[in-house]
């Protein structure tokens, strides 16, 4: 059964002059996405200083130093405190 009625319009390709919301283009939807994120992993990583070791050498001291700290910890805990130290005996 043919019909008179003209055929449906294809959509217009999505391209990077699209504009998806707000007035905005695709592409900039895309640059504001990636640097909120780029902002939320750089504040990430400057407050829990995650940084990869670049160096066999550079993982060693980090352990040495972090042994180190703990040595000095473990023996600032065995010392009196000063007030028993300053006490002038008789």
């Amino acid at each position: 059964q043919a019909t008179t009625a003209p055929p449906k319009k294809k959509p217009d390709p999505v391209t990077s002059e699209t504009v998806v919301i707000w007035g905005l283009r695709l592409w900039q939807v895309v640059g504001i996405f990636a640097l909120f994120v780029l902002s939320i992993i750089i504040t990430l990583c400057c407050i829990f200083k995650c940084r990869i070791p670049r160096t066999r050498k550079e993982i060693e001291a980090r352990y040495a130093q972090r042994k180190a700290a703990k040595n000095y910890a473990d023996k600032l805990d065995t010392v009196p405190p000063l007030e028993e130290l300053t006490e002038i005996p008789g």
